[in-house]
C-alpha cells in the first residue's frame, strides 16, 4: 500500500506542476502576440533606414561625419563596446544560453585580436554568467518586459557620444535575432561606426540588394540631414534590437513551457499505469491471503 500512495502524491505533484506550466505557457503566448504586433510593426522600418544609411554612407563624397569615421591608427583606442541582450528570467529554453555563447564568442575573437571589450548588458541572467566568468561589466540596465524607446535613445547616447570622442573604435550588440515564429537566431550587428554597416538580411539570410545606385542631391546640406539621420539610425536599431529580443524570449518561453506541460502529461499517464498496477498486485495479494485463510479454516 506503501508504494501505491507514493505514486499517488507524485502524480499529484505533477499534476500541480502541470497546471503551473500550462498557466505560463498562456501567459508567454498572450505577451508574445502583443510583443510581435509592435516587433514586425517597428522592423520594415528599421531595414528601410539601415539600408538608406549603408547607400547613403558609401555615396556621401567628402562629407565628414563623426559616426561614420573609421578608426586607423594612431586614431585607434583599441577598445570596443558590447551590448548583450538577455531575459530577467530564466524558463525560456536555450534562449539566453545562446545569445550568451555567441556573445563569449565575439569577446574571444576580439581579445585574440588584442581589442579590450567593454561590456553593456541587459537583464539579469547577462549579468549573472559575466559575473561567473569574473568579467567586469560597465553598466547594466534593467528595461523589464516592454522597452521603451525612450530606454533605447539613453543608451543610444551614451554610445554615440563615447565613440564620437574615440573612447570606441565600434559598438556592438548581440540579441536574439527575431525572423519569424518558428526561427529566431543569435547574433552580434555592428552599430558603429556606420560607415560600415551592412545592409539588413532578409528572412532566408540573403542581403536585401540594391535595385540601383541612387545619387543624392542633398537639401539642407547633407551635414545638417546626417546629424539628424545618422543619431537616429542607431537608435532605431537599438530599440529594435530589444523589440527582437523580447519578442524572442516570449516565443522560447512558450515553445519551452508546452513542452514541459507535453511532458508532464506523459508522466501522468505513466504514473497512472503504474498506480493500476500495483493496486492490481495488492489486491491479488490480499485475495490471495484470504483464500489461503479460508482454505486454513476449513482444513
Amino acid at each position: 500500500m506503501a508504494k501505491a500512495r507514493a505514486i499517488v502524491k507524485r502524480r499529484k505533484a505533477v499534476r500541480n506542476i502541470r497546471k503551473i506550466t500550462k498557466t505560463m505557457q498562456m501567459i508567454a503566448t498572450a505577451k508574445f502576440q502583443k510583443s510581435l504586433k509592435r516587433a514586425v510593426g517597428t522592423k520594415a522600418y528599421s531595414n528601410k533606414i539601415r539600408e538608406l544609411v549603408a547607400e547613403v554612407a558609401r555615396n556621401v563624397g567628402d562629407v565628414s561625419h563623426p559616426l561614420l569615421r573609421r578608426p586607423e591608427g594612431d586614431d585607434l583606442s583599441g577598445t570596443v563596446a558590447l551590448l548583450v541582450i538577455t531575459s530577467n528570467r530564466g524558463l525560456a529554453g536555450a534562449y539566453n544560453g545562446s545569445v550568451l555563447r555567441m556573445s563569449a564568442h565575439f569577446i574571444a575573437e576580439q581579445e585574440r585580436q588584442k581589442k579590450k571589450v567593454e561590456l553593456f548588458v541587459v537583464g539579469k541572467k547577462g549579468a549573472s554568467y559575466f559575473n561567473f566568468q569574473r568579467r567586469p561589466i560597465a553598466q547594466r540596465y534593467d528595461l523589464g518586459d516592454a522597452p521603451k524607446f525612450a530606454d533605447a535613445e539613453r543608451i543610444a547616447n551614451t554610445f554615440i557620444e563615447k565613440f564620437a570622442g574615440g573612447q570606441y573604435d565600434a559598438v556592438y550588440v548581440g540579441y536574439m535575432n527575431f525572423l519569424s515564429a518558428g526561427v529566431q537566431k543569435p547574433n552580434v550587428v555592428a552599430l558603429l561606426p556606420l560607415a560600415g554597416v551592412e545592409a539588413p538580411q532578409r528572412q532566408g539570410g540573403e542581403s536585401a540588394p540594391f535595385l540601383a545606385t541612387a545619387v543624392y542631391e542633398f537639401i539642407p546640406d547633407a551635414k545638417t540631414l546626417l546629424d539628424e539621420l545618422l543619431p537616429q539610425t542607431v537608435k532605431t536599431a537599438i530599440f529594435q534590437a530589444f523589440l527582437d529580443a523580447t519578442t524572442s524570449e516570449h516565443v522560447a518561453r512558450m515553445v519551452s513551457m508546452k513542452s514541459a506541460t507535453d511532458n508532464a502529461d506523459k508522466m501522468v499517464k505513466s504514473l497512472t499505469m503504474q498506480y493500476n498496477r500495483a493496486r492490481q498486485s495488492q489486491i491479488t495479494t490480499e485475495l490471495s491471503e484470504i483464500m489461503g485463510g479460508v482454505e486454513a479454516m476449513e482444513g
